[in-house]
């Protein structure tokens, strides 16, 4: 195969798209939208810049693709979320696996990045509309399954509760990126288990 053959396999043809999207839920997770530049991405993706703009045409689609992506992807940097939709725990712990900490490998210089979601709409800034109104229906979505968990673990007023386990979750994910550190996710839990088995009348 040809130098040119061989360019032609890896930067464009069939597979394309899928690069780009694991490119960027990798970068745009990890690193930041801003701080990921397209010449990164197309580095990453294996594409060429012409590749990428082919498939998206500009930064705010392919925002727009990464944010699909995070709630499809398996293991990704949204799954701690899917906890609740495991039907083989039961409701309590669906709610207390959501406080789990995250893993840090400090010695590889890993960060605590939080929630993807809402790192996009802090960079997006207003600038970016759709991304803004992806993720608030993303977030109502949340609260909701929260209030429905509650709901099925027999808590008294399951509105309540789920609004309030939103609000610990969302600020132990803040406080953790803010100070680099998983231990947040520890706090929060002990308090969400206080919130939780006083809802459902569970002895403390």
């Amino acid at each position: 195969m040809t130098d040119t053959m061989t360019t032609a396999a890896t930067s464009g043809g069939r597979g394309a798209r899928e690069r780009i999207l694991k490119a960027t839920v990798e970068l745009f997770a990890r690193d930041g939208i801003h701080a990921t530049g397209i010449a990164r991405l197309v580095d990453v993706a294996h594409v060429s810049t012409r590749t990428l703009y082919q498939h998206f045409p500009s930064k705010e689609a392919l925002v727009g693709a990464y944010l699909e992506r995070l709630e499809s992807e398996p293991g990704g940097p949204a799954q701690i979320e899917t906890v609740l939709l495991c039907e083989d725990l039961a409701p309590r712990d669906r709610l207390l696996a959501l406080f789990a900490a995250p893993p840090v490998d400090r010695a590889s210089g890993q960060v605590v990045r939080g929630c993807p979601f809402h790192n996009t709409v802090v960079e997006a800034a207003g600038r970016m509309p759709d991304a803004a109104t992806f993720v608030e229906r993303h977030k109502r979505e949340l609260v909701a399954t929260l209030i429905a968990t509650a709901e099925a673990a027999g808590a008294a007023d399951p509105e309540e509760l789920g609004g309030q386990l939103a609000i610990l979750f969302e600020g132990a994910r803040a406080l953790a990126t803010s100070l680099n550190d998983p231990q947040p996710f520890e706090d929060a839990r002990g308090l969400a288990t206080t919130l939780i088995d006083s809802a459902i009348g569970r002895p403390l």
